[in-house]
């Protein structure tokens, strides 16, 4: 592995794409130290100490700290991710946009502009609540119009900023863009993890109990990271065979392939659809200063809080994972529906004389890649399912606080892995052409 990215670095091309990805994320994390004017940074961070809990910490985490210290980039890349899931799940909705999708290049390049204009609306939206809803709170000094739209524009305008960079990421570096401000996200925040866990599980213990927990954190983070990359890399191969025909005086066909069904095929999606709907209840109340009530809205949020969750002092809150398990499982079947149509799939096999050997074609191919599929959808959920809950159990269990999760693991590895990919095919590609030059 070293050495294929020893002769990677060889590679003009891909140096200078590696240098404008590192460019990029250096600017990115510049730009998260910048704070919003008229924001007093200070009483926001104390007011997120106190206040932010679950609700925020999940999006304080996927802006690397940029959200609590309310700086231009506060929102990070979350509208666009919204934005792109919304128009994907629009297009099985709308005749037009599906219209859209199927039409090659072309109809890509009008659904990216309808996800960036989407973006900016919603970029819009959450800055103006934002702002409307911490200016109420006496967040914002002296709040009046001028000072609401200057902390509007900047948290748009950072936003928006972020989705161009990512685009030009995609274009001229390596991996997916937005995938990457992602990661430089998450990954700003480890060292601060890290320090939380030497100091409750290391500081001033003795040598040998401190050893020993450094070694067991070593082990989990290690096999959460093994099961993400079996995820990611699992599939289950359906053989495909193609009838052998006839064209003029040769034979054609027959060959033999296969449809590549991926164990984890929603990604990372269901886990953050989760978090998000058990997360927004506490958003809402924080807003409406109803985040310290008691009574049943209190229980109620304590619930759906996963700091609560495993607290062997209070199991009954620990109903809230229960909860969490089902809308995971629900959004891996919901998303891999949308993604994955076994009737299309079936109805081109057909047309181009293939079929599964011992399955006929048309209606019991569909069955067959339907069963296949709710199979594997079910196994990958529950391997997600695993890997999100783990940090909460030993939050729960041993207070071991920290900001990256099961879905910040789960975004790293897929990241790097797909930059890897990314950098080896450009490699293949630069031999073939090596060898035809010759």
């Amino acid at each position: 592995m070293l050495k294929k990215m020893v002769d990677a670095l060889k590679v003009k091309d891909i140096r200078h794409r590696l240098g404008f990805v590192l460019l990029c994320l250096v600017i990115i994390r510049i730009g998260s130290q910048i704070p919003v004017p008229g924001v007093n940074n200070a009483y926001f961070k104390q007011w997120f100490a106190e206040q932010g809990g679950d609700a925020f910490n999940f999006f304080d985490a996927f802006t690397g700290g940029s959200f609590s210290s309310m700086s231009i980039l506060a929102l990070s890349i979350t509208p666009y991710i919204t934005a792109s899931i919304i128009i994907e799940l629009l297009t099985i909705a709308i005749p037009a946009l599906e219209e859209m999708q199927r039409d090659g290049e072309d109809g890509r390049k009008k659904l990216v502009a309808i996800t960036r204009y989407l973006t900016v609306g919603l970029s819009l939206f959450e800055s103006i609540a934002m702002a409307v809803g911490f200016g109420n709170q006496g967040l914002i000094p002296n709040m009046n119009f001028i000072k609401a739209f200057t902390v509007v524009v900047a948290l748009t305008a950072g936003s928006c900023f972020l989705m161009w960079i990512g685009e030009q990421m995609t274009e001229k570096g390596i991996g997916n863009g937005i995938s990457m401000v992602l990661l430089i996200n998450i990954l700003s925040r480890v060292p601060q993890d890290l320090t939380s866990l030497y100091e409750t599980f290391v500081s001033g213990k003795t040598i040998a109990k401190g050893a020993l927990a450094v070694l067991i954190i070593a082990a989990i983070i290690a096999g959460m990271v093994a099961l993400v990359v079996l995820l990611n890399g699992g599939q289950r191969r359906i053989p495909v065979q193609y009838s052998r025909k006839t064209a003029g005086s040769r034979m054609i066909g027959g060959q033999t392939t296969h449809i590549p069904l991926k164990i984890n095929t929603a990604g990372v999606i269901p886990v953050i659809f989760a978090s998000s709907i058990m997360s927004f209840p506490g958003i809402i109340a924080t807003f409406a200063g109803k985040s310290n009530a008691g009574g049943v809205l209190g229980n109620v949020l304590s619930t759906l809080s996963e700091s609560k969750w495993f607290d062997i002092t209070r199991p009954v809150y620990s109903i809230g994972a229960v909860i969490y398990v089902v809308l995971v499982i629900f959004f891996a079947y919901f998303y891999t529906s949308i993604t994955f149509n076994p009737l299309e799939v079936a109805d081109n096999m057909k047309k181009q004389g293939g079929f599964i050997p011992g399955i006929r074609p048309g209606k019991p191919t569909v069955e067959y890649l339907n069963k296949i599929l709710n199979y594997i959808i079910f196994i990958g959920a529950i391997g997600l399912v695993i890997i999100a809950l783990i940090p909460f159990f030993f939050n729960g269990v041993f207070h071991a606080s920290v900001s990256f999760g099961g879905t910040s693991i789960i975004i790293i590895v897929g990241v790097l892995i797909e930059a890897v990919k990314q950098i080896e095919s450009k490699m293949v590609v630069r031999n073939y052409k090596g060898f035809l030059s010759e």
